[in-house]
C-alpha cells in the first residue's frame, strides 16, 4: 500500500520520512516524566525538521502548526501565513473527555482530537521565526498541561505544496479516548456540559463555523450538528 510519503516528491519525501518516523514525535514517557525536557527535544526536532525542509535554500526554514479544531477559530498565536491544509492518516473526532475546559469531573465533555486513520482538513499556520520559540511555550502550555497529547511533525498537503507541521495527535490508548458514543449520549453531553471555557456545544458550534467558512464540508460534524438541532439545542 502506498503511504503519503511515497507520494511526495524526492525533497518532500526525505523530510518526511525524517519527520515522521521514530525522530518526528516525542516519547509519551518523557511528557509525563519530565514535560521540560519533552518541549526541549519537540523544539529541537522541530526545528530540524524545519532546516530540512529549507536545504539549499538558506533563510527559508519555516515552522508550521496544524490547527483541526479550536485552532482554527481561537488559535492564539501570531502567525506570518496560514494556508488550508489535507493530513492524511488521521481524522477529525469529537472523541476525547473534557473534564475542564468543556466539562467537569462530575460531567464531562467532549473535545475534538485527530485519531489515526482516514484523513482531515484544516489549516496550518507558519510562525514567524523570531516569536516561534515564544509561541512553542505557550502553545505547549496550552495543549499539554496535562500531557495528553503527542505532539507529531506530520506532513500537510496544501496549495502551494506540502510542509511538515507540528500536530497534537491522540493515541487511541489515552485514558482520554472514548469510543464512538450512541447518539443519545453525545445529546446528554451537549446539553449538559460545561467547562472553563464553556460548553460541549458551544465548542461543536464553534468548530462548525469556522470549517464551513473556510469551504470545509466535514460530514461527522454536520450529522452532529444536525443532531443538535433537532433535539434543540441550537
Amino acid at each position: 500500500m502506498l503511504s503519503l510519503v511515497s507520494l511526495l516528491p524526492p525533497a518532500e519525501t526525505r523530510a518526511a520520512v525524517s519527520a515522521t518516523g521514530t525522530a518526528g514525535t516525542v516519547s509519551p514517557d518523557l511528557i509525563m516524566r519530565d514535560p521540560a525536557a519533552a518541549l526541549v527535544q519537540l523544539r529541537q526536532r522541530w526545528q530540524a525538521s524545519a532546516d530540512q525542509q529549507a536545504q539549499g535554500h538558506p533563510g527559508k526554514a519555516a515552522l508550521w502548526v496544524f490547527g483541526y479544531a479550536s485552532l482554527i477559530w481561537r488559535p492564539e498565536f501570531d502567525a506570518a501565513e496560514h494556508r488550508s491544509a489535507l493530513l492524511h492518516g488521521w481524522h477529525r473526532a469529537l472523541r476525547m473527555r473534557s473534564r475542564v475546559n468543556r466539562g467537569t469531573p462530575q460531567q464531562p465533555g467532549l473535545v475534538f482530537a485527530l485519531l489515526p486513520g482516514g484523513a482531515c482538513r484544516g489549516v496550518v499556520y507558519r510562525l514567524r521565526p523570531e516569536t516561534a520559540d515564544a509561541e512553542l511555550d505557550r502553545l505547549w502550555a496550552r495543549e499539554m498541561p496535562t500531557g495528553v497529547y503527542d505532539p507529531r511533525l506530520l506532513p500537510c498537503r496544501t496549495p502551494q505544496g506540502t510542509v511538515l507541521a507540528l500536530a497534537f495527535t491522540l493515541s487511541r490508548r489515552s485514558e482520554a479516548c472514548l469510543p464512538r458514543l450512541p447518539d443519545d449520549e453525545v445529546t446528554h453531553i451537549l446539553r449538559h456540559a460545561s467547562g472553563r471555557y464553556g460548553t460541549t456545544l458551544q465548542y461543536l458550534a464553534e468548530t462548525a463555523t469556522a470549517l464551513r467558512e473556510r469551504g470545509v464540508h466535514d460530514r461527522e460534524i454536520e450529522r452532529l450538528m444536525a443532531l443538535a438541532q433537532r433535539q434543540g439545542l441550537l
